[in-house]
């Protein structure tokens, strides 16, 4: 296993809904989030203004700014969809025009918007030469934009198993392509998404431990860590239930097994965040047992990273 180089801090990612302030201000208050993850492209409204931050958002944004603590996270790019001049020409001018200082920035793999259909869920694409340049494209310029080292998610849907295997490869090509593209000092990097692989891992009854292993955790900066739900398609003539990344609950204990074995591959990490929908937590119980997920996954990791 690769010895651990740096420390690894344990953060939330930023909502701005009433249920998310409840549930997360006692955390705050006790001094236990290290870092901040936040997506500055929720509040981008579609004809171009910017929706203000509510008071408390800015007051947590400004200390972890400050501190050198907060992370940037796109949600809306559409990064790999071939084309959208529009739409990202869009979104890049909103970026560069983002006051807030990041450590890095960070997008999905895959696209959300294509010919005939504005937005949806994130989509996976095919390992090929067009892609790995779509994506490197992309990367270079948000580096450049921010001046942060630039990064990519891996998804949790796949078409079929042999796409999961490859999702890995696929990022390895595109992370080395973006930074060949860009300096030594701000290599691209990977954010691993632990319920996204898990949900892979289900879906295609695939060892996780082993998927983990196909991606270049040498890259891995951040680490996500989040619930989400189940579904059973119609479509399916056996009725198989269907894991899908939504963030909307606990964190299951197979996606916190994942934490020791991810940590001890992955030397150069240095945050994990929970993640968490604003509006999914409206009772007391919910919002109790998001303290509790993440108070167990600060213990996680602070056990791994220091055993």
């Amino acid at each position: 296993m690769p010895t651990r180089l740096t420390p690894v801090r344990v953060g939330l990612s930023l909502m701005t809904t009433e249920d998310f302030r409840a549930a997360s201000l006692p955390l705050f208050a006790d001094g236990v989030v290290d870092a901040l993850e936040w997506s500055p492209d929720m509040l981008w409204a579609p004809c171009g203004e910017r929706h203000p931050e509510p008071a408390w958002c800015a007051a947590l944004l400004d200390h972890y700014e400050h501190a050198g603590r907060l992370s940037g996270h796109g949600v809306h790019l559409s990064a790999f969809s071939a084309e959208a001049p529009t739409r990202h020409e869009r979104w890049f001018a909103r970026l560069a025009g983002d006051p807030r200082r990041y450590r890095r920035f960070s997008e999905h793999v895959g696209f959300m918007s294509a010919p005939g259909f504005a937005d949806g869920a994130p989509l996976p694409v095919p390992r090929c030469a067009e892609t790995v340049a779509l994506g490197a494209a992309a990367l270079t310029r948000i580096a450049r934009v921010t001046g942060v080292p630039a990064g990519l998610e891996n998804l949790a849907l796949a078409f079929s198993e042999s796409e999961a295997w490859e999702q890995g490869p696929m990022l390895a090509d595109i992370l080395s392509a973006a930074s060949t593209a860009s300096t030594a000092e701000a290599p691209a990097f990977l954010v691993l998404d632990l319920h996204n692989l898990w949900c892979q891992a289900v879906n295609f009854a695939i060892d996780p431990e082993r998927l983990l292993a196909a991606f270049p955790l040498e890259r891995v900066r951040e680490l996500h860590v989040s619930g989400g739900s189940w579904s059973h398609p119609r479509a399916d003539p056996l009725g198989r239930r269907f894991r899908r990344d939504t963030h909307d609950g606990a964190v299951p204990d197979e996606v916190l097994a994942l934490i020791e074995p991810a940590l001890a591959r992955c030397p150069l990490l240095e945050d994990v965040f929970l993640e968490r929908l604003g509006g999914t937590m409206l009772t007391e119980d919910e919002r109790g047992g998001f303290r509790t997920d993440f108070m167990r996954l600060r213990a996680l990791v602070y056990e791994a990273a220091h055993a």
